[in-house]
């Protein structure tokens, strides 16, 4: 079973430090790392910056469409009318039957806000003490959703490319 995890930094660049983290965990195989992004909301920035991380899952699990479309969800929404709000919502009934509902999608965006940083990251197979441990003094809030394998494939399905 896979793991959608956000971790939220209190700094525009603590999702940056963490993949270092993340990147370390992988090679001794404490973590599977299936597909990562990352966003980076400086303080005096409108948007935030993101970024696929293709150097740390290959190809990933999820690809571009996935994160494009939920990093749209999250921060563009709100400024684009009510017209785009209304593709939105059919948008989130999708990724609800994926196992991203609205709560998640509103506790996301309530927290990733100019001054921040987040690590998206959908995982497996984690030593969780040791992935907690390496992450220990970043300062890192950790929101996540467990996927089941059927809504993975469902993901997948939904977002291939």
């Amino acid at each position: 079973m896979s793991t959608l995890s956000v971790w939220r930094f209190n700094t525009p660049d603590g999702a940056e430090k963490a993949v270092n983290t993340l990147e370390r965990l992988s090679k001794q195989q404490l973590i599977t790392v299936h597909d990562a992004a990352t966003v980076s909301w400086p303080a005096d920035a409108k948007k935030p910056k993101t970024r696929q991380l293709h150097n740390l899952a290959g190809a990933g699990a999820l690809g571009g469409a996935f994160w494009g479309m939920l990093f749209g969800l999250l921060f563009l929404v709100p400024l684009l009318g009510a017209a785009i709000g209304a593709a939105a919502g059919a948008l989130v009934g999708t990724l609800s039957d994926v196992g991203i509902d609205d709560e998640f999608i509103k506790r996301t965006r309530d927290q990733i806000t100019p001054g921040t940083s987040a690590l998206f990251v959908l995982t497996s197979d984690a030593v969780r003490d040791k992935v907690q441990d390496a992450f220990a003094g970043q300062r890192a809030d950790l929101l996540f959703t467990n996927l089941s394998k059927d809504q993975e494939d469902t993901l997948r399905e939904a977002f291939a490319e």
